[in-house]
């Protein structure tokens, strides 16, 4: 008896563990998935803002020699826009879906719907409002926790944003460097 009391403590043991490493596995996702998300909908909304335009930034204060220290910055990549582009970036999280690669059972999210009106292949995603609820979550959490990192990155960094913020800066990938970059 008292083996049979080990035996099936040891088996509620394992399936618990392999229950929480699930859960754990799958909040890692929507948390990449989110971060990867909400970079793909900054850079698209950055590239939608004319390159041309300019914005002065700087102190308007005179300097003793009578100098002003003012300088131009493309107004998509200034603090101001950023930080706008910020309060809705999550609002977009419903235009996802998820979908599980069927080797690693891993989950990632791909936009369903299109920004310009193209059909899209909606094939291998599900859209599920428990999922877009979990991603606008995830989103604003990340937002919330790592806005000065988000406007530091978006002000400076233009190559492989995903994988320099997602993975290296904010550890919320530990896998996205095995992920295809066009993913999003």
């Amino acid at each position: 008896m008292r083996k049979a009391a080990t035996l099936f403590t040891t088996c509620v043991v394992v399936c618990l563990h392999l229950g929480f490493s699930q859960a754990a596995r799958q909040g890692q996702d929507v948390r990449c998935g989110a971060c990867r998300a909400l970079v793909d909908e900054m850079e698209w909304a950055i590239s939608q803002i004319d390159p041309k335009k300019m914005i002065q930034t700087g102190s308007f204060r005179i300097n003793p020699d009578g100098s002003q220290s003012i300088r131009e910055i493309p107004l998509a990549r200034s603090e101001g826009n950023l930080l706008e582009l910020m309060e809705s970036v999550c609002e977009r999280m419903g235009d996802y879906g998820e979908r599980t690669d069927p080797s690693t059972s891993r989950k990632s999210y791909i936009r369903l719907k299109s920004r310009t009106g193209e059909a899209m292949d909606l094939s291998e995603a599900a859209l599920d409002s428990r999922v877009t609820s979990s991603l606008k979550f995830a989103c604003e959490t990340i937002v919330e926790q790592h806005e000065d990192e988000i406007i530091e990155f978006f002000a400076h960094e233009t190559d492989n944003v995903k994988d320099k913020f997602c993975s290296k800066r904010t550890d919320l990938c530990d896998h996205a460097l095995l992920m295809p970059h066009d993913e999003l």
